[in-house]
Order: structure tokens, then C-alpha cells, then sequence
């Protein structure tokens, strides 16, 4: 157990280390920034102007309070807009949020391993995003191959970003669990439950077009089923009208109207 110590040091120091701050944010929002959501975020796309404006506001505010890094590259301005939209979406249906169970985003080149290396044999590198716990509790790790993808892809479903950030709402109600009491009223709480289980025996199944990670828990099918819900919206209320009326009340959102 002793020889584990030095080793966790290290890899701690190198990260730390390594983290490079982001430049300071602006104050207000850059009008070039709409051209680039409009060109690159589906959902903001799909906003009445007034929408719009309201979606800007509420990057702007998460920018002033999280902090975005990058480690080992420099962090671009693209960077920022992708990740602090996909901090919008999953809560643009409330009033206000704040992600008070967050105060980092930490930006990886690239996919990682378990041990928060990027530089391993590519075979182990397959984590694309994660929430962070122990001493790295209140911090988000994205890949910035997977943040770029999430958005540049528009018919996978899937977006690992927003996957994280729903993963926080989770986390609300004082457990990541894939059941949002913090977001859903008491009453809708056991239909919630059957109808999770249901879909997840039906993507074990292979009967379900929800991707096959949503079956490995109840945590993870809320947010892949998240993901779909708001990438592919159309086709989620077409393929899966029951949860696609569940999820819209969670989020207190029709993501097609």
C-alpha cells in the first residue's frame, strides 16, 4: 500500500502543474460568439431571439462563476463557448441555476484512463468525460476531442458534456443515483422508476435505440437518455413518447417547441 502514496502524489503534482488558467472571460457577451452558436449548437439555433438573448445571458453568468482550464494545450475561445453552452441546455428550462457543486472545468486534449492519463497506450484511454470526486470533488474533466464531437455531430444523439452536466443535476438531491428529486415532484418519482427500468431491460435487450451505455445503471441511463432528449429530440418523442413527456418535465422543457 505504501509504494501507491508516491505514485498519487506524482500524478497529482504533474496535473496540477500542468492546469493552465483560462484567459479572463469577458464581462459581456461577444456578438461574434452568436454567429458561432448559431453555426454550431443546434438547440440555441432552434431559440426565438429573445431565447437567444437569455441563453447568452446565462453563459455569461456560468462563465463568472466556473472556471474553465485547460491542461497541457491552450485553451481557445471555442473551447469556452461549447462548454458553457452545454452548461445552458439541461438547465434553461429553470428559472435561474447555479452549479454550486461545481467550480472547474478541466479540459483534456484528449480521451483518458482511469488514472487521469492521457498519455497511456490509446486501448486504455476511453474515458470521454467525468465528474470528479475526493480531491478532485466540485471538478468536471471533459475530453476536448468528446466536447468538440458532442456538437459537431448531429446524428449520434449523444453529447458528453451535457451528459456530465446532467450528471450534477443528479447530484443534487445529495446522490448521483439517476433519479432527480430535486427536479422532479414527489408524485412523478415511481413512474420515473418503472419507466427507467422499463427502457433499461429494453436497451439490455437490444430493443431499444437509447445507446447500450444507459443500460449499465440507473445513473447513466438519466443522463444518456439526456443526451438524446436534447440532441435528437424529434426522433426521441417519435421513438420514445413517454419518456420524452417525462424528461421534458424534469427539465421543465419541450425541446421541440
Amino acid at each position: 500500500m505504501a509504494y501507491i502514496i508516491p505514485i498519487v502524489l506524482i500524478v497529482i503534482v504533474f496535473f496540477l502543474l500542468s492546469r493552465k488558467r483560462t484567459k479572463k472571460q469577458p464581462k459581456s457577451f461577444p456578438k461574434h460568439w452568436h454567429e458561432l452558436l448559431l453555426k454550431n449548437v443546434a438547440f440555441y439555433k432552434k431559440l426565438k431571439e429573445e431565447k437567444q438573448l437569455i441563453f447568452q445571458k446565462r453563459m455569461m453568468l456560468f462563465l463568472q462563476e466556473i472556471n474553465v482550464e485547460a491542461v497541457q494545450f491552450e485553451l481557445k475561445e471555442f473551447d469556452t463557448i461549447l462548454v458553457a453552452a452545454s452548461a445552458v441546455i439541461p438547465v434553461f428550462g429553470f428559472k435561474e441555476w447555479h452549479y454550486n457543486n461545481l467550480s472547474t472545468v478541466l479540459i483534456y486534449p484528449d480521451y483518458f484512463d482511469e488514472n487521469l492519463s492521457f498519455t497511456a497506450d490509446v486501448q486504455g484511454r476511453k474515458i470521454a468525460g467525468l465528474v470528479g470526486t475526493g480531491r478532485f470533488k466540485n471538478q468536471m474533466i471533459l475530453s476536448r476531442k468528446a466536447l468538440h464531437h458532442g456538437f459537431r455531430n448531429a446524428t449520434d444523439k449523444g453529447n458528453t458534456a451535457i451528459h456530465e452536466f446532467v450528471h450534477l443535476l443528479d447530484h443534487t438531491d445529495g446522490a448521483t443515483d439517476g433519479i432527480p428529486e430535486r427536479l422532479l415532484e414527489h408524485q412523478y418519482i415511481a413512474p420515473w422508476l418503472a419507466l427507467m427500468h422499463k427502457e433499461m431491460e429494453a436497451i439490455n435487450n437490444d430493443t431499444s435505440d437509447i445507446r447500450s451505455y444507459g443500460g449499465t445503471s440507473q445513473t447513466e441511463f438519466f443522463a444518456v437518455a439526456s443526451e438524446y432528449f436534447f440532441e435528437r429530440p424529434t426522433l426521441f418523442k417519435r421513438k420514445h413518447p413517454e419518456l420524452y413527456a417525462m424528461l421534458a418535465t424534469c427539465f421543465g422543457t419541450d425541446t421541440i417547441s
